[in-house]
Parts: C-alpha cells; structure tokens; sequence
C-alpha cells in the first residue's frame, strides 16, 4: 500500500500542477500595482461592489463595476472578466473575459494578467496558445504575484510555450512558495521529493509539504502522511501518518482515504484514538492577507483547485 501511496502522489504531481493551471477562476491584484492604485479613485464604488460580491449578489456587483470599467479603472476591468469567465451576475462569456482581462492586464494589472494567461492556456475565448500564456504568466510573476509565479512555474515544468526545465520551474515555484502559496509550496516539495531541478531531498520535501499542509492543502497532507508512513525526510510515526491521512480525508481527498483505511489495520486502539484527537484539535495556520479574498484579492475553494 505504501508503494501504491507513494506512486499516486507522482501521479498527483503532474495532475495537480495542471489542475491549478486550468484553475482560471484565481484573480488576484498585487498590492501597489496600477490597478491597486487605480481603485483609489472610487474607492467607494469598488468597496460597495466588493460588499455585493461578499453577499453573493452578483447582478449589483456586476452595475456598479460596468460604469467604472468602462471608464478605464484597472480594477473593475480585471472583476468583470472574473464574472465574465464564470457567470456571476453575467451571462458566461469567455470572449468577454477575455476581452475585460486585456483591458486590465495592458494597464499592468498582475491578477488580470495571470487570469489572461490561463484563458490562453485553456483555450477559453480564444485560440489555445501556450506562448501567449506564458507571456502573460511572466508579466504577472515579475510583479512579484504569487499565482502567475506559480504557474510560470508550472509551463517550465510540463514544457508548455517554453523548454521544458525543471530548474525554472523551481526558481518560480520557490518564488510563489516563499509568499505563503500553499500549491506553490505543495509543487517545490515535489520537486525535491523527485530531485527535479534540485538535488533529490526527502527533508526539504517534507519541510514544504508541511508549510502546505499546516494551511489546510489536502494534497500536501496526503504527502506528509505517506511521507510519515514510509519515514522519508521523517521518522517513521503511524499516528502522525494517520493524523495527516485523515486531514486530507476530511478535506475530500479520496485516495487518502484507502490509504488511512490500509495503515488503520497496522495501528493499535490507542495509537487511532490518539490520533483521532489530534485531528480533531487541528486548525489551520492563517495563511497571508492576500491568499483570502477581500476586495481585490479572489480564489477558488481548496476542492476545487
């Protein structure tokens, strides 16, 4: 069973990274970029609109940003092609996400940019084009935004509109990481954990799978339990391993439920109720300001990355 674990989790690795690409509904707007200071001219319109989001009422969010995107504010372009790509308060349209992404990403806004590329990498409202992803990607990332870095990282990786190099992807992945990027940090432990364009290091892997984890990333949880199971950059530790395994059950991760079920009929009463405890008491780090959404800053459910 350890074995099978440990083989998914390198399935995983390339699912993942392309699952968080295909992720399109992730906007995010670094502080101090033109959109962020764009929005201080209506602070109110935006901050009203971001109340309607809040409340799920989309419609009203949808007219107060219609006016001020067309005058050119950065940052409502960038929500209205976020409501756009998926029909909140709009009809779905991926042309006229598109469309609004341009508009807020030609003015430098580092969300709209990572968001632009993704359309391009799906092929959403446009031709696929992987060049054009990574174009967009890169911008995003070199104002320093955690999701394009991410997913600059992620195109290195899998080879798409670029070489394929695992120690690009690295560098990139280390940048988002850093921030507090729990896929981020979930992508460097793999690379450490494969020794992709770093030295093989179970240690490292672990040390970045637990950063993840320790937010809540059901991915770098079942990780860390396999990891604990097999003791790989770890001593070996059942409560720990099943610890870990049940976060990630609890978080929907269904191959993390055979494999607690398997590693349950090796542990005694007192180990499962331990560890059942420790579950139990478990709450998630706070993760940085800008990986929640307030006003500007918009991301998708941990399931469905």
């Amino acid at each position: 069973m350890l074995a099978a674990a440990r083989s998914w989790i390198k399935k995983l690795s390339t699912q993942r990274t392309l699952i968080v690409l295909i992720s399109g509904s992730i906007f995010a707007a670094a502080a101090g970029t033109p959109s962020v200071r764009a929005a201080g001219t209506s602070p109110d319109v935006l901050m009203a609109a971001y109340t309607a989001y809040a409340q799920h009422d989309f419609a009203t969010e949808a007219k107060l940003l219609l006016p001020l995107a067309d005058k050119g504010n950065a940052t409502a372009q960038a929500l209205l092609g976020f409501m756009y790509a998926h029909g909140q308060g709009l009809q779905q349209d991926d042309v006229e996400a598109l469309r609004w992404y341009r508009k807020a990403a030609d003015q430098g806004d580092a969300g709209a940019q990572s968001n632009l590329g993704l359309l391009y990498l799906q092929g959403r409202g446009t031709p696929q084009d992987f060049a054009e992803a990574v174009k967009w990607f890169r911008k995003s990332a070199d104002q320093g935004l955690a999701f394009g870095q991410n997913n600059l990282g992620a195109m290195y990786s899998k080879g798409l509109g670029v070489p394929q190099d695992y120690a690009d992807a690295t560098t990139w992945y280390r940048k988002a990481a850093e921030q507090g990027y729990s896929v981020a940090q979930f992508n460097l432990g793999q690379r450490y954990s494969k020794g992709q364009g770093v030295p093989q290091d179970d240690v490292e892997a672990v040390k970045w799978f637990r950063k993840a984890a320790d937010q809540g990333d059901a991915a770098s949880q079942f990780a860390l339990g396999v990891a604990y199971m097999g003791g790989q950059g770890v001593p070996k530790d059942d409560v720990q391993a099943y610890t870990q395994l049940a976060l990630a059950v609890a978080d929907g991760f269904k191959r993390a439920e055979e494999v607690r079920g398997s590693l349950k009929q090796s542990m005694t009463p007192l180990q499962v109720s331990e560890a059942e405890q420790r579950v139990a008491a478990w709450r998630p780090t706070a993760s940085r300001r800008e990986f929640d959404p307030p006003l500007l800053w918009f991301t998708l459910p941990q399931s469905a990355r």
